[in-house]
This record gives C-alpha cells, structure tokens and sequence, in this order.
C-alpha cells in the first residue's frame, strides 16, 4: 500500500494499524466486537495482516488479541485471564477501550491494577481512532508459566 492510499479520504488508519507493530501472516483473535467499534481501525488491522480475525471458538494459537472492551463489560482480570489461553508465547493484547468522555470508558487505574493480577504488563498506549485509544499488554518472560 503506497503512502497516497493511506491518506486517499483524509484518514491515516493503515498507518495506525502498522503502528499496533502487527505483521502480514499473523493471526489476530478479536474478543468484544460490537456496533461501536472502529470498523476502517479494523479493515486496516486486515490489511496489514493479510488474515481474518478468528474469534474466542478458534482452536489456533494466536499472535496478537485484539480486545474491545467498555466499563460495562465486567471484570477486566476476568476478561484478561480469558484471553491468554490462545495468546502464543510472546504473543501481544491490544486492549481497546473507549476515550475519556466516551460511553464506556475504562479507567486508566483499573487496566493498571487488572493486567499484573492476570499476570501482564502494560507497555503502552496510543490513540488510535477519535473513540478509541489502544492499550498494549504482554506476558513478561519471567511471568510464563509452562
């Protein structure tokens, strides 16, 4: 994809989803879509990787998890251990949850308290689209369990 296409209707999606540090071949799980999620952040998610998202019924190891997750959702230790099941090793979770001022937002405290107990840590946030900001969680090598 050249430059121009990236910004062809003003928009800088493709570039955003190469920023999330994801690869052609790899497979991405998607866990809490619903109508308000960014579907150009995702269109653009699959562009870069060359793959569909497979959802939380796959029976593949994944490299990255793409969470959507909003306040409402439950508990976000739950949702955390949830996902980690299919996560390869030196796998990647990208937690997305809604903007300050956004239906749903999630505390920036409570990912901070919620991804330790489950056992991973937060290496940085970006915003992603005006709605969304996106959170990035790994498993730090001395915290896999075998």
């Amino acid at each position: 994809m050249s430059a121009t296409a990236d910004h062809a209707d003003g928009k800088e999606q493709p570039n955003l989803a190469a920023r999330l540090g994801l690869e052609a071949g790899w497979i991405v799980q998607e866990i809490g879509y619903d109508d308000d999620c960014d579907d150009d952040l995702r269109d653009a998610i699959r562009a870069v990787t060359g793959e569909e998202f497979v959802d939380d019924e796959t029976d593949e190891v994944v490299d990255v998890v793409l969470l959507w997750f909003r306040e409402e959702d439950g508990d976000l230790v739950d949702a955390f251990f949830d996902i980690l099941t299919d996560l390869k090793a030196g796998g990647v979770v990208w937690l997305m949850t809604p903007k300050v001022g956004r239906d749903g937002y999630v505390e920036g405290s409570e990912i901070a308290e919620a991804a330790p107990t489950a056992g991973l840590s937060t290496t940085s946030t970006l915003s992603v689209t005006d709605d969304w900001s996106a959170t990035k969680l790994v498993v730090p090598k001395s915290g896999r369990r075998g």
